[in-house]
């Protein structure tokens, strides 16, 4: 079986200066069904020329991670579909949430910071799923798992019992 993720969206300079979410368009065009059904199969290679000698990563220049907040809250969906083995989950994250890169350990972010987004990123997810008769809380266990969190059964019973306002 290759590993290989179905989708690759390039993010080019361009794209990403102006904030442009068009390349996610072939997955912006799918029913959340079939969204669902790209689970772990997408890459965001983001192509961001750096002068030599630049020791930053991606996530620490400020034109890369504003866009990937810009698109975490037009395609909240995204982690969900990101491929998970090789890291990019991790590294989209690392575009969202403050963090600390140490060449010998990686990616260490800061905890609080990535219990706060993953929360709301299950609730957002929970709720999108359950408006599309969708069943999703084993992919979002999963995907909150790849984070270091493992969900309590008292988490769900508590969105369960969440209380809505009435629609106008």
């Amino acid at each position: 079986m290759d590993d290989a993720p179905k989708w690759v969206i390039q993010l080019d300079h361009q794209a990403i200066g102006c904030l442009d979410l068009r390349p996610m368009g072939p997955l912006w065009r799918r029913s959340a069904s079939e969204l669902l059904a790209l689970e772990g199969q997408v890459e965001l290679a983001v192509a961001w020329d750096r002068p030599t000698g630049d020791p930053r990563e991606l996530s620490e220049i400020p034109e890369v991670r504003l866009w990937h907040l810009h698109a975490d809250q037009h395609c909240p969906w995204l982690p969900l579909v990101l491929e998970r083995r090789t890291g990019q989950l991790s590294r989209y994250v690392a575009m969202v949430v403050p963090h600390d890169f140490h060449a010998g350990e990686g990616i260490r972010f800061h905890p609080e910071a990535l219990e706060l987004w993953v929360t709301a990123r299950l609730m957002v997810l929970d709720r999108w799923c359950h408006s599309h008769g969708l069943s999703g809380r084993r992919r979002l266990e999963q995907m909150a798992s790849v984070l270091g969190f493992v969900l309590d059964r008292s988490f769900w019973i508590l969105i369960d019992g969440a209380q809505y306002p009435a629609p106008p």
